[in-house]
Formats: structure tokens, sequence, C-alpha cells
């Protein structure tokens, strides 16, 4: 298992932002990671990227544990988080390459020049960051969390900002990625979800309440569409594990 969560936890204060949660990420599939909003996805992903420690249980990736092993894990992990910060008045091949200083990559302007194609953003390359929208931003974004090749993508709302015709395309690379990597992808668009996803795992209120594949999910609800499912599942006060 790429990924693997035992029992994990994170409290604040008295409030239980993830509340003993365990699942498993394999390689060659594309985990669908959803959830309403403050149901404890990112929470859940910055624990599993090493930005914030879990209260109790344990996760890994790659065999690396995230509380002994951050470092490790760091560097088999490529991380999209939902605000993507990024340096603006950098060109898009100066961060580019600044990632890769940090990562060490051997040959880094031939990796550059491949992300660069794989991301779609040729024909802003020579534009600093600060002058792109929001979602070629979000290309960069894409372009440096898998600069390094990392066998774990933990992708927070990627396509956000991109307008149709860049969905297909960056829908198409996740979709790619996935068939060697292990990738968590949180969304809120439920036709994402259906088009590149695997399996599909539903948080709410801190809790897992679906854990399933696409299909085996749907069989569960009577063949209703992953919106209704969703709905359903996320409305109810105490929802079951489907």
């Amino acid at each position: 298992m790429s990924i693997q969560v035992t029992n994990l936890t994170k409290l604040y204060g008295t409030q239980k932002a993830v509340n003993n949660i365990t699942f498993t990420a394999q390689p060659g599939k594309v985990l669908g990671f959803l959830g309403p909003n403050g149901a404890g996805k990112s929470t859940t992903m910055k624990m599993l990227t090493c930005f914030i420690p879990q209260t109790s249980g344990s996760a890994s990736v790659c065999g690396f544990d995230v509380s002994t092993q951050a470092l490790q894990v760091r560097q088999n992990i490529g991380y999209l988080p939902e605000t993507n910060p990024q340096y603006l008045d950098m060109y898009v091949k100066e961060s580019l390459a600044f990632i890769a200083d940090i990562h060490k990559i051997h040959n880094p302007a031939k990796r550059i020049a491949e992300v660069i194609e794989l991301t779609g953003l040729s024909p802003e390359q020579h534009k600093k960051i600060g002058q792109l929208s929001k979602g070629y931003r979000q290309r960069v974004g894409l372009a440096q969390a898998i600069i390094h090749d990392p066998q774990v993508l933990i992708l927070d709302e990627p396509t956000s900002g991109l307008d149709p015709n860049q969905l297909v395309g960056i829908r198409q690379l996740i979709k790619d990625l996935g068939k060697t990597k292990t990738i968590i992808l949180s969304t809120h668009i439920m036709q994402e979800v259906e088009a590149v996803c695997d399996q599909v795992i539903i948080i709410n209120k801190g809790q897992i309440v679906a854990d399933d594949t696409l299909t085996g999910l749907r069989q569960k609800h009577q063949n209703k569409t992953l919106e209704q499912i969703f709905i359903e599942l996320t409305n109810a006060v105490s929802a079951p594990l489907a």
C-alpha cells in the first residue's frame, strides 16, 4: 500500500476535525476523497503530507511514517494544496527550476521541459506567475507537484479555476499519472470523480461514511448518481459506512 491510514484523529481543542479514520490507497489507482466543506478532507491531506501532526493514530506513505520519517515522506510525495501558494514575481520556468533544485533533480532543464509540456504550460512559460490566470497558476502548482516524479500525489481541488477545455487536459493527465502512481484527489465536482477515479471515500464531520469503488458504491445505493449518494450520506444525521 502506498498510503496506509489507521485510526487517524486530529483535535483542535475539543473539536474533532478528523475522527478515527482508517483507509488505504494503492498504486495504479486514483482515489476520490470527497466531503462537504469542513468535513476534514484538507486536514487529512495536511497530516499525510507532514504539514500538521496528528493527535492520535498513524499514517504511512510508501512505508515511511508521517510522524518519524517526514523527510522521506516528502521525498516520495507531490502535494498541490487548495491555496496553491506561489512566488508571484518568479517566472514560470524560474519557479520550476527552484523546485527542481530543492529536489536535487538530475538534468533539471530536461525535466522542466517535460512537465511544462505535460501540464500545458508552453504558451505561458516565459511569463511571471503573477501575470497568469488562475487556471494557469493551477497548472504551475501541478507542475511543481510532479516535477520530482513522486510515487504519491495528493491533489486538493486541482482543477479549480480551469475552463472546460483546460479541464479535459488536466483530467486526462491525472488519469494517466494514476496508472503508475497513487493519487488522492479532493474535489467538489462529481463529474470529475466519475471521469478519473477508481475508488471513492466520502468523509462527513470527520468520519468516513463511504469507502468503495465507484461501481460498488452505486450498487449499494440502488444505482443512484454519485451526487445523489453524496447528498444522502452527508445530509444524514448518523450516516452508516457504505
